[in-house]
């Protein structure tokens, strides 16, 4: 039968080892463009239902990632139903709240891993909730960082930050502004967008070569950084090529403003697969994100493998019946 997940199941289950790792090998394996087709999203008055479908590579499951949200209200419910490719039945359903945080922290990371410098980082990151944590939880998975800086407007919510994060067992300090938090930072990560939709990181910011990871631009009218970052960018890897270049209000600004980015626009599936293909030596290298069925898929059906082999979850007493077609 199939089994519900909460997001309390969700996130006891949850380890950023194993979500890496699976992430890795996800982007690694052959797949066509057609077993994860462009998100689709329906909109009312403030409201919007947005569907991210796909065919799983690795693990014999397909499904989709449903967000119903009232921007109106402020508020948000995702839901992951999971298929067997074989069966065509209902093999789970999960609670995918954590599991964008988690996917989308998990995909920076190995993102992360293939731009940064080989050495302890120094990290920069602007915004301080769930997404801002997670982040920093994944990267420590994969690299180790000296340091840590953080911002966000609420100095309240910067020193909640530094108080969560004590078991990473990373030095980080509250920064009084954006450019403060970035300075002479290896790794910057943005993870807030303004209330305005103004960009919250600048180039002019960025005193030295640094990685930068974005991921609060997802819709033509969201904004997180300046042009100038997309222009000092020497190589930008997207999760998702066409969406990050053509759906995101950052990379949209960036091409009103004449700045030819596409040649320097490469997916992250082709960065893990060959990592010759990020340019040597030193220069601004961007991973923009706007999350992907690949990674909800891929780190639901870990977490629905997990409770199988550990008990956990509810199994529900009735299912679906899949017809002959």
């Amino acid at each position: 039968m199939p089994l519900f997940l909460t997001d309390t199941d969700v996130k006891a289950l949850f380890d950023w080892p194993t979500a890496i790792t699976e992430l890795r090998r996800a982007y690694a394996a052959p797949n066509k463009p057609t077993m994860f087709p462009p998100r689709t999203m329906a909109r009312g008055d403030g409201l919007w239902l947005r569907t991210l479908s796909g065919v799983s590579p690795n693990d014999g499951l397909m499904g989709a990632k449903l967000i119903a949200a009232s921007i109106r209200n402020r508020r948000a419910s995702y839901l992951i139903p999971l298929f067997d490719q074989q069966t065509v039945e209902l093999v789970a359903l999960v609670d995918g709240a954590s599991i964008t945080g988690f996917r989308t922290a998990a995909t920076s990371a190995l993102a992360a891993d293939a731009l940064a410098p080989a050495r302890p980082l120094a990290v920069g990151v602007i915004g301080s909730g769930f997404e801002a944590q997670m982040h920093l939880r994944a990267l420590s998975n994969v690299r180790k960082i000296a340091s840590g800086r953080v911002f966000s407007p609420n100095p309240a919510s910067r020193e909640r930050f530094v108080e969560k994060l004590a078991d990473v067992g990373v030095p980080i300090t509250p920064a009084e502004s954006g450019q403060a938090a970035v300075a002479r930072a290896d790794l910057i990560v943005c993870a807030a967008r303004s209330r305005d939709e103004a960009p919250t990181l600048m180039g002019e910011w960025i005193e030295r070569d640094a990685t930068v990871i974005s991921i609060g631009s997802t819709l033509p009218e969201q904004r997180e950084i300046d042009t100038s970052v997309v222009n000092r960018a020497n190589v930008i890897v997207a999760d998702t090529v066409e969406e990050v270049a053509n759906d995101t209000g950052d990379m949209l600004a960036a091409r009103r403003a004449g700045i030819d980015f596409e040649a320097r626009l490469i997916s992250l599936a082709d960065a893990v697969a060959d990592p010759k293909q990020i340019p040597a030596g030193e220069g601004l290298r961007l991973y923009k994100s706007v999350g992907a069925a690949l990674q909800d898929l891929t780190i639901a059906g870990m977490c629905v493998a997990r409770a199988r082999e550990t008990s956990r979850g509810t199994e529900l007493p009735v299912s679906i019946s899949p017809v002959l077609k």
